[in-house]
């Protein structure tokens, strides 16, 4: 079920009427029920899929808390191998075959021909991170093993984040399961105020821009130089509104029935670094792979080539993880590159700590990140590297062609509100920002996103992009 569509402007408030109109001891069989009917919206045979990975980490967290060390460790391995190899079968199988194929064809070995193809479930990245969590984090003894089956389940299939996140930490979201959650008000309103600013930057500003980002990378060689750079700027704005708007709306649904899920976007763009754009972008990712995956290796408390080889083993690991497709791969390897160069030149020249402060200095390293991760997005976008050559020499060679990329004067007027939107929320959020105005402030800005939302929404209703991961 899509945040943007008419049926869950019907199912979200009838589930949430329910939550507190139902005894506490019901409320996980009604979510549970809930969170199964949103996800079989899309496919549902798809479910069972979902609950195979849950059944399997179930059982592996009760048997690692009761286990000795050297079983733990077993129980441990074997969760994590059959966990990702759900995600292996249905994600990456493909681009094993078609991989496989190729070094036949180049090294002349046998390799059957005949593909098995699967359709990705929707969101199988996200829970399977999601369950492999708990079960790592039981294993490490920071988190007791779940005895009930029901409250488990809802931990990996809660509806709000199930498809595209946040990746929540058993810590955080298992233990308020179990918590008696009261109606408040307050919880409503801020729950409220994300949804509509997620709606707004899905639906008004992601895409409306996407219009025209389609356009540029259906036929990159039909448009002059400039009308590239803009497609390509314009694709920057929309995957961060439409993923920031997703993970909005997924956190208002959460807290306007009480439940509070991690911040999964803070200001990326207003980054100084690489460094800190990947503390501020896809939080809930980024810090997964620094808890699970980085800090596993050693971290930066290894020698300067183990602390090279760290880096890019999760770069290129989150890349992969974004898509079974070699230009992901590239997309993460790039940043990688960029963030061991970062981090060898402050090893060499020390900078200067500016504390967020607006200065020269902070604004000239905001433009250069920014312009950096839009020329990155290319790889994450195209469909492959032919596609990415393409982009990149009719951006340098079609200087000469005319500039017939018309865009409407009002997607760049949403765009500036955007933009001037995210600035005054540096390091904050929306609701709580809200609760910092004024009456009449505060619904000038409601009343304004609800009439752009009704009168310039997208025809179209595109699918949310992180979907397909």
């Amino acid at each position: 079920m899509l945040f943007n569509s008419i049926q869950f402007l019907i199912f979200f408030p009838i589930v949430t009427l329910l939550f507190f109109l139902l005894p506490h001891k019901y409320r996980w069989i009604h979510l549970l029920l809930a969170s199964c009917v949103f996800y079989m919206f899309f496919i549902p045979q798809y479910i069972f899929i979902l609950f195979t990975t849950i059944i399997i980490d179930y059982l592996a967290a009760i048997w690692i808390e009761k286990s000795d060390e050297i079983r733990k460790k077993r129980y441990l391995i074997i969760s994590i191998i059959s966990t990702c190899l759900v995600l292996f079968v249905f994600k990456y199988f493909d681009f094993f075959n078609h991989n496989m194929l190729a070094l036949s064809h180049r090294f002349g070995f046998y390799y059957p021909e005949k593909m098995i193809q699967f359709i990705l479930p929707i969101g199988l990245s996200f829970h399977t991170f999601q369950s492999l969590s708990y079960v790592i984090e039981v294993y490490r003894g920071n988190q007791k093993a779940e005895k009930h089956f029901g409250i488990y389940s809802l931990y990996v299939m809660f509806y709000p984040q199930l498809v595209t996140g946040p990746i929540e930490r058993p810590q955080n979201l298992l233990v308020q399961l179990r918590q008696e959650k009261m109606f408040q008000y307050s919880n409503l309103i801020e729950g409220l105020r994300l949804i509509l600013f997620g709606l707004f930057l899905k639906m008004v500003i992601a895409d409306n821009l996407g219009v025209y980002v389609d356009q540029i990378y259906s036929k990159p060689e039909a448009f002059g130089s400039l009308s590239i750079l803009n497609g390509l700027f314009f694709y920057s704005f929309q995957i961060y509104c439409d993923f920031f708007g997703y993970s909005s709306i997924a956190i208002g649904c959460a807290k306007a029935m009480g439940y509070n899920l991690m911040d999964n976007f803070k200001n990326p763009y207003l980054s100084s670094s690489i460094g800190e754009f990947w503390h501020r972008w896809h939080i809930s990712l980024s810090t997964w792979f620094r808890d699970y995956v980085y800090l596993s290796l050693g971290g930066s408390r290894v020698k300067v080539h183990r602390w090279i080889l760290n880096i890019l083993v999760v770069f290129i690991l989150s890349g992969l993880w974004h898509g079974a497709n070699w230009t992901f791969v590239a997309w993460g390897l790039t940043h990688g590159i960029i963030l061991i160069v970062e981090g060898l030149t402050n090893k060499i020249i020390k900078p200067q700590k500016d504390n967020g402060r607006i200065s020269i200095r902070r604004l000239f390293n905001t433009v250069k990140t920014f312009v950096i991760v839009t020329f990155s997005w290319v790889l994450f976008r195209a469909a492959d590297f032919t596609q990415v050559k393409l982009i990149l020499k009719s951006l340098l060679n079609n200087l000469h062609l005319k500039d017939d990329f018309k865009v409407d004067p009002k997607v760049w007027l949403f765009l500036l509100f955007f933009i001037l939107i995210d600035s005054f929320l540096f390091n904050s959020r929306f609701d709580l920002w809200c609760n910092k105005r004024r009456l009449a402030y505060r619904w000038s800005f409601y009343l304004v996103m609800i009439l752009l939302i009704i009168v310039f929404s997208n025809v179209d209703n595109f699918p949310f992009i992180y979907f397909q991961f």
